[in-house]
């Protein structure tokens, strides 16, 4: 899984957040948004810098996970370029380290966390960064913050290994690597809705064991006919992928005369059902502005 991820094989749109004072932003936005529209040209993600003078802004980073890995890199090196720069200045010997502070919601921290701390003690001595979960959620919400410091390298490993978790959960969970809400079309909606796992009848959100394994269940979506072309990709290659990455049976009924749409069939886990669907709604283009609806 995670030599998949850290080479992009994994192309799952994922949403990423930090949280940064005023001087940290002014330093990622640049002089006339000239650091901030670079970062988005050469990584390929989308940054996003909520609005406002509070002291603490919002930055959102969504897209395939190599995108982002690019992206947090390169606000790693920038961090790393002004503390180089302010200690010219200063009579400090030894360098701070780079520290970014990730948003990170409350029910996905147990498994960063892992029993009796085991995840984050492996992802601390593998990568060689500091990470801590803080105690408390964020002020009027339900995630907390999720603090990262060290070489900017130490830093690019320690999040590549932050995105395996978060996939992980969301597979585990029956859920999904949730896209970027201007990303839920009335479909991706629908196929919320429908998914019929809860963690083993659990109200808590705790993860249920990796060896429990559910009966396998099926699932039907229907597809407009202008659409389906996009799930199968170019000679099966997009279908086979989905396949393979979900580890569910995936069948494509053949089009029936007068009616313009198709009948997908999904067989497996429910978590395997879950993350085949939402890697066949990822497959959809972005929606256009005004919003596509599918029939419901």
């Amino acid at each position: 899984m995670e030599s998949k991820v850290s080479e992009g094989g994994l192309n799952v749109t994922l949403t990423i957040r930090l949280l940064m004072h005023g001087k940290e932003v002014g330093s990622i936005i640049g002089k006339k948004g000239e650091t901030v529209k670079k970062m988005r040209e050469e990584s390929g993600a989308r940054i996003n810098i909520s609005e406002g003078n509070c002291p603490e802004r919002i930055v959102t980073i969504t897209g395939p996970t190599d995108a982002i890995f690019k992206a947090f890199a390169m606000i790693a090196y920038k961090f790393e370029e002004d503390i180089t720069n302010s200690m010219s200045n200063s009579t400090a010997t030894s360098k701070p380290p780079v520290t970014l502070r990730l948003v990170v919601p409350a029910s996905q921290c147990g498994s960063l966390i892992g029993k009796g701390g085991s995840k984050i003690k492996e992802i601390r001595e593998s990568t060689g960064a500091q990470v801590q979960v803080a105690g408390d959620m964020l002020p009027n919400s339900t995630e907390r913050a999720v603090t990262i410091s060290g070489t900017p390298d130490a830093i690019i490993q320690c999040v590549k290994q932050i995105c395996v978790v978060m996939l992980e959960a969301y597979t585990i969970q029956g859920q999904y690597a949730i896209p970027h809400p201007d990303q839920l079309t009335k479909l991706h909606q629908l196929a919320m809705q429908q998914t019929p796992f809860t963690p083993l009848g659990q109200t808590t959100p705790a993860f249920p064991g990796l060896d429990a394994s559910p009966p396998a269940s099926t699932h039907e979506l229907t597809i407009p006919n202008d659409l389906i072309g996009c799930i199968i990709g170019r000679q099966g290659t997009k279908i086979n992928e989905i396949r393979q990455m979900s580890g569910a049976q995936i069948k494509i009924a053949n089009a029936t005369e007068g009616s313009s749409e198709r009948q997908i069939t999904i067989t497996g886990t429910p978590a395997n059902i879950s993350l085949a669907q939402y890697l066949i709604n990822a497959s959809f283009p972005d929606p256009e502005p005004h919003g596509r609806t599918f029939p419901a």
